[in-house]
């Protein structure tokens, strides 16, 4: 019997966590031919999400959980979802029901009857999504799939079901900075993309505001593409250029017919538009000098308190 391990990030999902424990239990049950384990990881949740888990282990032997010293983030708790993950195949899912648990059945024929590696879900709507965030998140996955050699599907969510095998090669690529979804694209194997409506949060709010998926998404640029760096260079290369030639123009001007008036205007947006492009410049360096410097302390992605098992 093929053993499937559900990993599910919380982070103060207190009101969601009963819910989705009561839809995913009846899936799994109904699945009655494999064997399920749960491994819950609190995020350094605030609320009661804690406790909740806590419960659930105590009623429910399948159910096993890792809470984090602190909060670190969705990542960090994909990366110790998986690491504690001992189930043949393995699934990630959100815990507020974006992630429906009624298709996992089909993701476990597709992976087990139909070849593939890994059943990954994609929405094909973005209904109750504010539309200027539903805009950037499309120019962002035409822009990563462009300048990097991850594939990364538009609306490709985290949900999905893994052989074994797949997750290994996830848990070897250990960098400290991680974007998942550039992760799942790079180490290939072979992925089936099934498509569903998108499905508002069962409840709770949404933790991600468009200021930290903004950033998220420049995580995922400095990860997978060294494009940034190359249009600094040819961006100064160019600037140059046009710095000559303006200096040629302004003597040919100036021997030619004097300089009459002095050209404070167009001097100060040379000096302007110079000074924007090189801070500019500098910001980029400056992101991948920083994810460099995070790497090199070589620090732990997460820190564990307590588990199923007890406080550490």
């Amino acid at each position: 019997m093929d053993k499937i391990s559900l990993v599910v990030p919380c982070y103060n999902e207190e009101a969601a966590l009963p819910l989705f424990y009561k839809e995913a239990d009846r899936v799994t049950r109904e699945m009655d031919f494999c064997a399920f384990e749960f491994v819950f990881v609190d995020d350094g949740s605030k609320d009661g999400t804690l406790p909740i888990l806590r419960e659930l282990a105590q009623k429910d032997e399948r159910v096993r959980f890792v809470s984090f010293s602190r909060n670190f983030g969705k990542e960090a708790g994909m990366l110790a979802g998986l690491e504690a993950a001992t189930g043949d195949f393995v699934a990630l899912m959100d815990a507020d029901l974006q992630d429906p648990p009624a298709l996992l059945p089909a993701l476990y024929k597709a992976v087990t009857e139909e070849g593939y590696d890994c059943a990954a879900t994609r929405r094909t709507t973005r209904d109750g999504e504010p539309p200027i965030r539903s805009f950037f998140a499309r120019c962002f996955y035409k822009l990563i799939n462009k300048i990097s050699d991850a594939d990364i599907v538009d609306g490709a969510r985290d949900y999905r079901l893994m052989r074994r095998s797949m997750v290994e090669a996830i848990l070897s690529m250990r960098e400290y900075n991680r974007f998942s979804k550039g992760i799942f694209g790079w180490v290939g194997f072979k992925t089936k993309w099934v498509p569903f409506v998108n499905v508002e949060r069962v409840a709770g709010e949404t933790k991600w505001s468009f200021w930290k998926l903004f950033k998220y998404s420049l995580e995922g640029i400095v990860a997978f593409s060294t494009a940034p760096l190359a249009i600094a260079s040819v961006l100064g290369f160019v600037l140059c250029v046009i710095a000559f030639i303006y200096i040629c123009v302004i003597l040919v001007k100036t021997l030619a017919f004097g300089d009459p008036v002095g050209g404070w205007p167009s001097l100060m947006c040379v000096v302007l538009f110079l000074g924007g492009i090189q801070l500019f410049c500098t910001g980029i360096l400056g992101q991948y000098l920083a994810k460099t410097y995070l790497e090199t302390k070589k620090r732990p992605s997460y820190l564990v308190r307590e588990t199923e098992e007890g406080v550490k």
